[in-house]
């Protein structure tokens, strides 16, 4: 059985995708920081459905105890699907912007990618197969105003994203992106209302977790293996 780390694995999307990765037949590490009961609660649906997961908690922007965690999950054998859903948002505009939003926003949705993605990448390449599955964001497609710092994480993920598929394609390791626009969940319902999203979004309504996890469900399977490199837009026609 493959596993499969979902970091920030129990919010809205995490959950979705956790959920979808075991139903396809993978062994789940759900990932938290703040929330391990959310974690454990993702944990439990998933095992009374017949699935198979277990719980990781540690911090992805301190280093040494992110990896000390990812060797002891490596200790069962590769992680051979990663998804790095992990991220926050601290939106200001730029002129008003303490530097410690502008850093905080960073370490989490960039410097995380790089401190939970490298210790698993040697014995994920020793397999010749991997997925790795990074959630990024419209904002860094088309930036946001008061979201300099969130776009310019993501717009970072996305320069990371084809350089490492690059240097993994012939591993048999894809490496894509996932730019979501608004979907739906506890951290876009108190931001956009259904009259602002109809006129936002060409499809007048907002994306579900569930789609999200359809599409990373995608790029985990074999029929992904010749997709790779890509920033892959899920937000209603936005363009």
């Amino acid at each position: 059985m493959k596993r499969a780390l979902v970091t920030g694995g129990s919010g809205d999307i995490g959950r979705a995708i956790g959920q979808r990765l075991a139903r396809d037949g993978l062994h789940l590490i759900v990932h938290a920081h703040q929330h391990p009961e959310r974690a454990a609660e993702v944990v439990d649906i998933i095992q009374a459905a017949g699935g198979s997961a277990e719980m990781a908690i540690f911090d992805a922007t301190d280093a040494d105890r992110t990896g000390r965690a990812l060797d002891r999950l490596l200790e069962a054998g590769p992680i051979q699907v990663l998804v790095n859903n992990a991220g926050i948002h601290d939106d200001a505009p730029m002129a008003g912007m303490a530097s410690t939003q502008w850093r905080r926003v960073i370490e989490v949705c960039l410097n995380g990618f790089f401190n939970v993605t490298q210790p698993l990448l040697l014995p994920m390449m020793a397999t010749r197969w991997g997925r790795i599955i990074n959630i990024s964001s419209l904002a860094g497609v088309t930036g946001n105003r008061g979201q300099t710092n969130y776009a310019a994480a993501k717009a970072g993920l996305h320069g990371a994203t084809k350089a490492l598929a690059l240097e993994l394609a012939s591993r048999g390791i894809t490496v894509n992106a996932v730019a979501p626009g608004i979907i739906a969940g506890s951290a876009t319902e108190t931001v956009f209302d259904a009259a602002t999203i109809k006129t936002l979004v060409p499809m007048r309504r907002a994306g579900t977790p569930d789609e999200v996890a359809d599409l990373v469900g995608f790029l985990a399977s074999e029929q992904a293996a010749y997709l790779t490199g890509q920033i892959i837009g899920l937000n209603g026609g936005v363009i």
